[in-house]
């Protein structure tokens, strides 16, 4: 399980990735005009830092030395508005970066979720849903901390070191040596504590995943854990797996805590550096108090952007992983191809021809055999047969969920494959056995906010399948607003708007995927007799383990492990006395036994 994680969501990749930010540098392209605000106003911002302890070396020198009670107001004064100016230009600064930062990061998550959109199922049957929400969340939010605070600050911590050492050389350049001599010992506690950080940062993620893994599974799974009396033994795994997260995180923590009290020591080694060879210089009347005052300011601004500098290197490396695993997604291309020229008609009858269809979700492991069969536009087909048989096949590759290896599947004799994607969506329409509604109102998850369907459209299709009684008991009706999954309503009730949902579009061809298997039998009485009424002039494909529910179907198919083994009538196949006619007989025997 952990090497799942590390070969895709926690390969840590190279600290800078030139070609990766190449890509990211894209994103940022169309906001010129910010990145150059913001890097003048760093360059501003970095250049009044050290005229600060500028105006303190001429304040002692110049005037507090000498008496002068009136130039240290002025110079006082000087300083102050230094402060306000500084002030206003760093506002104007965040504002820009930050603003490049949404931005840039609003184009990025759209177009991750535009390509989400545009993957095929084969694609989600392989991916964790969580991994996805990662890859929109976490990992886009890690490129915003470098668009809004890396790329752009790191601009700004190097001016200011530039501004720095243009100021102190300007003022003594033997002082500016001793003052530098420091920095090796700094240079290398950086590079060790870059070094140390990225292994225990490889760690964090690792742990993190697993963490965020094992809470969506069981969450998701509270049901069972509860109903097999699991919550003792899942919370001792939960305690463990957190237990290697914080591990993991204190050992990044020692690194810090090493880290910047180190810098503070160099620092402040730097300082007493100035002191001595300063003060020998004071004593010698080779220098002014306030050049000594000034250096020991400089030297104390010098340092901390070199401190930021190190967390801008672990915000580069998040970034960089970050969007290794985002563009990872954005290039695969498991995508269902539509043609260069897609015929777009202007409406379809709903005929329906599969010939010789062969089809399989892995290789050659074929689930789908030699499928043919036609049905005439208004003909209402059912399938049945036992459970793997391919019944839910047929429906994934009539509308290119999938598609198939061999043979033609027609549309009014069009190959889907040359047809547009809308085309089939629009003409098609899937009530399934395990429903999905969305967080919103009961209307809105009928007309999924399609505005060519009126509220009058949703009302009588919800009264067409018997579903209008339990709606306008609710509260608010049709604006009664659905929780996450329908987790207020009923299984029954969910399938009900969802026929609803599917009417409402009123397409040629409607499918019944096992629509009926979760529905009581008086609601069940309901909606065949809508049935009835609603499937004149639709083709209808309806895949059902109640042999009941589909005796007046125009033929049914019997599969038998991916092959049609008998079709026919009701009556025709029971006259055969096959396959068909056995599984009627275990049904029939079943409700006696229940009865």
């Amino acid at each position: 399980m952990a090497s799942d994680y590390k070969t895709d969501d926690e390969i840590l990749g190279k600290a800078y990735d030139a070609k990766l930010m190449r890509r990211l540098l894209a994103y940022v392209k169309p906001y010129k005009g910010y990145i150059l605000a913001a890097i003048l106003l760093s360059i501003l911002v970095a250049a009044l830092g050290p005229v600060r302890p500028y105006l303190t070396k001429i304040a002692i020198d110049d005037h507090i030395t000498h008496g002068n009670y009136r130039g240290v107001i002025l110079v006082t004064m000087l300083l102050f508005a230094t402060l306000i100016l500084q002030s206003v230009i760093q506002y104007f600064l965040t504002y820009y970066t930050q603003l490049l930062g949404q931005r840039t990061i609003l184009d990025l998550r759209t177009q991750l979720f535009r390509h989400t959109q545009k993957l095929a199922v084969r694609f989600y049957d392989k991916t964790p849903i969580g991994r996805l929400v990662t890859r929109l969340t976490n990992d886009v939010e890690s490129l915003n901390e470098l668009f809004s605070s890396g790329i752009i600050m790191v601009f700004s911590d190097v001016f200011i070191i530039v501004w720095i050492l243009i100021f102190m050389f300007s003022m003594d350049w033997e002082l500016s040596l001793v003052s530098l001599s420091v920095l090796p010992l700094l240079i290398y506690g950086t590079f060790l504590f870059r070094k140390k950080v990225r292994e225990t940062y490889r760690e964090v993620r690792l742990h993190i995943a697993r963490l965020n893994s094992y809470m969506q599974e069981h969450i998701t799974g509270m049901f069972v854990v509860q109903i097999f009396n699991k919550e003792k033994a899942e919370f001792k795994n939960f305690s463990s797996v957190n237990e290697d997260h914080k591990k993991a995180n204190i050992d990044s923590i020692f690194y810090y805590a090493v880290f910047f009290p180190s810098v503070e020591f160099v620092s402040s080694l730097a300082i007493a550096l100035i002191i001595w060879y300063g003060g020998g210089e004071i004593v010698q009347n080779k220098m002014t108090l306030g050049v000594l005052f000034a250096f020991i300011q400089f030297t104390e601004m010098f340092f901390r952007p070199i401190r930021d500098l190190s967390e801008k290197y672990n915000i580069l490396q998040t970034a960089m992983a970050s969007s290794e695993r985002i563009f990872k997604l954005l290039d695969n291309n498991t995508i269902i191809e539509e043609a260069e020229n897609p015929v777009i008609p202007a409406s379809l009858k709903g005929e329906i021809e599969f010939k010789n269809v062969w089809f399989a979700y892995n290789g050659e492991d074929h689930v789908l055999k030699n499928i043919s069969f036609k049905i005439e536009p208004g003909q209402t087909y059912a399938i049945v047969g036992a459970t793997g048989a391919g019944k839910t096949s047929i429906i994934n590759i009539l509308t290119r969920f999938y598609d198939i290896n061999k043979g033609e599947i027609l549309l009014d004799g069009i190959n889907i494959k040359d047809l547009g994607k809308t085309v089939i969506n629009k003409n098609i329409a899937i009530v399934l056995q395990d429903v999905f509604l969305f967080s919103g109102t009961v209307e809105a998850n009928i007309s999924m906010n399609n505005e060519n369907i009126t509220p009058e459209v949703i009302r009588r299709s919800a009264g067409a399948v018997g579903a209008a009684a339990f709606i306008e008991a609710l509260p608010g009706a049709y604006s009664y607003m659905v929780k996450e999954r329908g987790a207020t309503l009923s299984v029954g009730q969910k399938q009900l708007i969802s026929f609803a949902r599917a009417l409402a579009h009123d397409p040629k061809i409607l499918i019944l995927d096992e629509a009926t298997s979760s529905v009581d039998t008086e609601t069940e009485i309901l909606i065949q007799n809508a049935i009835k009424k609603l499937l004149t002039g639709r083709t209808s494909i309806v895949i059902a383990h109640r042999l009941s529910t589909i005796q007046n179907a125009d033929k049914i198919l019997v599969l038998h492990k991916g092959e049609i083994k008998e079709a026919g009538t009701h009556q025709e196949l029971l006259a055969n006395r096959g396959i068909y006619y056995k599984l009627y007989q275990l049904q029939y025997k079943d409700q006696e036994i229940g009865a």
